[in-house]
């Protein structure tokens, strides 16, 4: 690792401390054409794939041994992925008979007839069925029906004077009629499909959550029995079909969208089934397009492109290096994981996590406005969290289950993958919840906390530089991956996770007036960020709570261990945290992230947390004349 080349001016730090940290570097960096961002979590990004991708085309070359069964699939599906003579060959051959089936849908009936294989076979339906923990007995496994996604990121762009929709419509219609024509249908008949796709997705619109509602995990909990579920519609017989996937029909669904469920029956109208037909015709030629050819690839690619602002396609190499290693991600995650990370690493970190929860530990015991009865219970989730760090001991068994067929096209070899995937899954009905199990690739420059297992997961990919690193200082360390250890933890506590008990289950272990005093200061919360202007619009502060109530966990305790070393160093501590968060995106990139993100935008994630703590003042010399300077009465602190 190389010490940041930019200098930071302190004083400047009075003003911004993001700009003060970051200012010269943004000055200079340059986004790529392929990407929608540079900085902290994209460089990593960046250097994984620069890694990976080398040693896929070693494993390819075979200069490189695969050493496992799983390694050995993911090396022939990667070389498939990459021969693109024989994709280009194939044009859009492959697909042909899945839109053939789509097509001689003719009723109702003719999709109940096929419905559990149909759902099998990853097909578009007008709703979703998935296996999760039960969020109310989390040791069990529970069906969920959840509505489908919208074209659009999300309900709010449908809204009359949203300049967005009317930007991003033409594109994503253009784009799919382009896709239709080259699938064969002429250019009529693509335009009345394509219309037909967006009149039913337009039916969809009014009943579903936005992200701001879908960011309140406690209402997703809405037990049906499957009678009431299938009495949501007279045209498919969902109890049937959830009895064929799951093996029996069970006493309870969790519907996470009730209003939806409740309005499917309008939407599934004779009248309405061409419109729906037309719908999945839309989803699986524009979600099957990238394993198709060149063409199909960089042709489906052109809406998430304008989304995003990114001004050209992945290249083919790296296109095919992230089709292979997502559908292998567990195997390609283990590999690097052992190879570039290893156990002592694991070890360290592991044993980082640990301090960070004991003095986690100290701040709730230590808490001035919990009642002892909840101090003992919040004390009792902490520790009993879980937490996984690195990597898994073990790849998932259902990796072991992909075989690739090379006597069949890329796009039916990734069909099979996903078919034996949703059986898995659907297999796990009912059955005890894996706590252990990783749903996250250990090369995944990411961290999380999962409220209905109460874990913790620390992929390897984000255990580098500027976060960690043996040449940084503890107070750097701290800064980086400190912070975001206590933010995962910090997540048990917030908004969301405050709502579930050390077993996961959606249960209320709070006295009625700590609860209240918490809503208070989660409401505090969103008003600090409530309404900040960026990029030309808004912070949503509700839709940002969970993730801003996390931040400030995270930065107060992560300090608290920064000053337990001999070595403390607030000023360096302080300036990593805003380091970490460095980034210049496309301004398109920027709106989509503030529409659709739980998180606040990065450069606010670094300055207006830091606000909150009074160690900031002292330790920049910050007063009222400055621009950081905020009064004593509005720092907003909770854990």
């Amino acid at each position: 690792m190389t010490k940041d080349k930019f200098t930071v001016d302190k004083n400047e730090i009075k003003q911004n401390i993001y700009d003060a940290v970051n200012g010269a570097w943004i000055k200079q960096a340059t986004i790529p054409g392929d990407h929608s961002s540079v900085g902290g979590f994209m460089d990593l990004v960046d250097g994984i794939d620069k890694t990976l991708m080398h040693d896929s085309a070693a494993l390819a070359d075979g200069s490189l041994p695969a050493k496992t069964p799983e390694l050995k699939e993911y090396t022939k599906f990667y070389k498939m992925a990459e021969d693109y003579a024989r994709r280009d060959a194939d044009g859009a051959t492959p697909l042909l008979p899945v839109i053939d089936r789509i097509n001689n849908l003719a009723n109702y009936q003719a999709l109940n007839d096929q419905l559990p294989d149909w759902i099998l076979s990853g097909l578009p339906t007008p709703f979703s069925l998935g296996i999760d923990p039960d969020m109310k007995n989390a040791k069990l496994n529970a069906l969920f029906a959840e509505s489908p996604s919208l074209f659009m990121p999300d309900k709010t762009y449908y809204e009359d004077g949203n300049p967005a929709y009317a930007q991003l419509m033409p594109i994503f219609t253009d784009m799919n009629v382009k896709l239709l024509e080259m699938i064969g249908y002429n250019h009529a008949e693509a335009v009345e499909t394509v219309e037909k796709a967006k009149a039913f997705d337009k039916l969809i619109v009014p009943n579903v959550k936005s992200a701001e509602e879908s960011a309140d995990y406690s209402k997703m909990y809405n037990p049906q029995t499957t009678d009431e579920l299938a009495s949501s519609t007279t045209a498919l017989n969902l109890k049937a079909a959830i009895n064929q996937l799951v093996g029996e029909v069970p006493n309870t669904v969790i519907v996470t969208e009730p209003k939806y469920f409740e309005h499917l029956e309008e939407l599934l109208t004779p009248q309405n089934f061409d419109l729906m037909k037309a719908w999945m015709i839309v989803k699986t030629v524009s979600g099957y397009s990238s394993l198709l050819s060149e063409e199909f690839r960089q042709v489906g690619g052109i809406y998430s492109r304008a989304l995003s602002g990114k001004k050209e396609a992945t290249n083919p190499t790296k296109a095919a290096y992230y089709l292979a290693s997502g559908t292998f991600d567990q195997v390609v995650g283990d590999y690097y994981g052992h190879k570039y990370f290893g156990e002592k690493a694991k070890a360290d970190v592991h044993h980082m996590v640990e301090n960070m929860i004991a003095v986690y530990k100290n701040r709730l015991e230590n808490n001035d406005w919990l009642s002892p009865e909840t101090k003992q219970m919040a004390v009792k989730k902490l520790t009993s969290l879980g937490i996984q760090v690195g990597y898994p001991d073990e790849v998932d068994p259902l990796y072991s289950k992909f075989h690739v067929d090379e006597k069949l096209s890329l796009l039916n070899n990734a069909r099979n993958f996903g078919k034996i995937a949703t059986q898995d899954s659907f297999a796990k009905w009912n059955q005890p919840v894996e706590r252990e199990r990783w749903e996250m690739s250990a090369s995944t420059v990411n961290a999380y906390y999962h409220p209905f297992k109460n874990i913790i997961v620390f992929p390897a990919a984000i255990l580098q530089a500027p976060f960690y690193s043996l040449e940084q200082s503890s107070s750097e360390n701290y800064g980086g991956v400190g912070a975001v250890i206590a933010h995962e933890i910090s997540h048990a506590f917030d908004n969301n996770g405050s709502l579930f008990d050390e077993f996961g289950n959606l249960n209320n272990w709070w006295t009625k007036a700590d609860h209240e005093h918490f809503q208070k200061l989660a409401d505090q919360m969103i008003a600090e960020f409530n309404g900040i202007p960026f990029a030309g619009s808004k912070v949503n502060g509700k839709l940002t709570v969970s993730e801003n109530i996390a931040d400030a966990g995270g930065l107060s305790c992560a300090e608290a261990a920064a000053k337990n070393e001999d070595d403390v160093d607030l000023a360096a501590f302080f300036i990593n945290w805003s380091r970490i968060w460095r980034m210049k995106a496309t301004p398109e990139y920027q709106q989509l992230l503030l529409s659709i993100d739980v998180h606040a935008p990065a450069p606010l994630r670094a300055s207006v947390q830091v606000k909150n703590l009074d160690d900031f003042y002292t330790t920049f010399d910050v007063t009222e004349q400055d621009e950081m300077y905020l009064a004593p009465e509005k720092r907003v602190k909770i854990w």
